[in-house]
């Protein structure tokens, strides 16, 4: 698992951001420790500086305190300061970002160095190419517009018929409702994503508890994926434009 080093430009230690919200939720380590399924000794050892986090570590914390993951790396002073400078920027070269690998794609999630963001970027290349393949639909509050980069991209939504997006093609559309995005022409299908719920509301949304093992891994380099998950949906066959 790739350590996260994002804390290192803010300045602000993790573990004591980590306990101040905690304290400010009123949950008490074992409280903690039954929702994110993490021993009560590793999250002593991760408020007191005495352990690394690792990015798994922090999506379980955030989740189980029902924050975004970026709290935890600002201060409890900072973390509502209104007077903080304006005219922010990030800047991400290529193959840089935090990467996230399931089954069914591989997620670059862009300008993770910001905090409280009004939406996530992210970089998605798809790997099913069925609803079959792809399983159960994901659903994660906010909306969501996706512009289809290289490839097609079939996007099946619970209340609409599937609809198929070719390069230089976009949709805008409820995050809130169930979707699912189908690699759906030869080769590679790679699309931009920008959602408006938080880091945090997005990778709780993958099926827990992470069936399909989250990998966080060095850019460039991404662990092999493991077999896919059969699905359970049913396919609808998408007529393609004519040429």
């Amino acid at each position: 698992m790739l350590r996260d080093k994002s804390n290192a430009r803010t300045g602000d230690k993790p573990s004591a951001a980590m306990r101040a919200l905690r304290l400010k939720k009123g949950m008490t380590l074992v409280q903690l420790a039954e929702k994110t399924g993490l021993a009560v000794s590793t999250l002593s050892k991760l408020e007191n500086d005495k352990m690394s986090f690792t990015y798994d570590k922090l999506v379980k914390i955030a989740s189980g305190m029902g924050v975004d993951i970026a709290e935890i790396f600002s201060s409890a002073e900072n973390t509502d300061d209104a007077s903080a400078p304006s005219g922010r920027r990030s800047i991400a070269k290529a193959g840089e970002g935090r990467i996230i690998e399931t089954a069914n794609y591989v997620h670059k999630y862009l300008a993770t160095d910001l905090l409280k963001k009004r939406f996530v970027p992210i970089y998605g290349e798809l790997k099913a190419r069925s609803i079959e393949e792809f399983g159960e639909m994901i659903r994660h509050p906010g909306e969501e517009f996706v512009y289809v980069l290289e490839g097609a991209v079939e996007l099946h939504t619970a209340l609409y018929a599937p609809v198929l997006l070719e390069a230089g093609e976009s949709m805008y559309f409820d995050s809130s409702m169930a979707h699912a995005y189908i690699a759906a022409a030869k080769g590679p299908c790679r699309m931009l994503s920008i959602c408006s719920g938080s880091e945090s509301d997005l990778i709780a949304a993958i099926p827990s508890p992470l069936t399909d093992e989250i990998r966080e891994t060095a850019a460039g380099h991404p662990a092999p994926a493991k077999p896919r998950r059969p699905g359970h949906a049913k396919a609808v066959k998408i007529p393609r434009k004519s040429a």
